[in-house]
């Protein structure tokens, strides 16, 4: 199916297919959360969300199609605010990586993520497809964003000569280290707001000295 995506689109200005479509994920989500990735058939899927196989066939062609949809739109919904955030802090790089880093790290630290990841963790070995779903649906869609905004950065001169790819890996993983480990775990105390700006201002000043120029704003 080519339906776009539905993201935080009000029920009522979907189209019938679209809201079939939401609904079938929602079920999937519930069921994926519940009782494992490898414990939910396609047929229970079907079930929960009160289609016929072949209507779910038609959206999905299977449970890694699904489940990367579902990593998918949770993406889709942290992305809608990256634009936004840099654009606030034009001409401040500094002020940009570390709205960038706070924004990264609070959805990472989400619950529904938090779930889509102890999922990915527990199961990925023994079903290689949704490791790579996940990883294709949202780490390489975010190192890809921000290695293509770092590579612009580098043809301004505010980061010096080098991969942008490597870049944006070693800057996004500055961001996940005990905090994010804890919530993982579900050892308290939760990260608040004060610990995550700690913990992203921290990264980006070690980010900087490594790639910047001196020209951060």
């Amino acid at each position: 199916m080519n339906d776009t995506h539905t993201v935080d689109v009000p029920i009522a200005a979907l189209t019938a297919s679209q809201r079939k479509r939401r609904q079938v994920m929602e079920a999937a989500a519930r069921l994926f959360m519940a009782q494992g990735y490898g414990a939910t058939s396609m047929d229970a899927i079907a079930r929960e969300a009160g289609v016929s196989k072949a209507t779910l066939y038609a959206y999905f062609q299977g449970k890694d199609a699904l489940f990367a949809a579902i990593v998918g739109e949770a993406c889709e919904r942290h992305a809608e605010g990256r634009p936004c955030c840099l654009a606030d802090h034009e001409g401040d790089l500094a002020g940009a990586l570390a709205a960038l880093g706070e924004g990264y790290l609070s959805f990472l630290c989400r619950e529904e993520v938090m779930a889509i990841q102890r999922v990915v963790l527990a199961e990925g070995s023994r079903f290689p497809e949704l490791g790579r779903a996940f990883y294709e649906s949202g780490p390489r869609r975010m190192i890809q964003w921000v290695a293509g905004w770092f590579a612009a950065l580098q043809r301004q001169g505010r980061l010096r000569p080098g991969d942008p790819a490597v870049a944006a890996e070693q800057f996004l993983a500055l961001q996940r280290g005990s905090a994010l480990m804890r919530r993982m775990l579900g050892v308290p105390p939760a990260p608040d707001a004060a610990e995550i700006r700690a913990v992203v201002a921290a990264a980006v000043e070690t980010f900087l000295r490594a790639w910047g120029t001196g020209r951060e704003r």
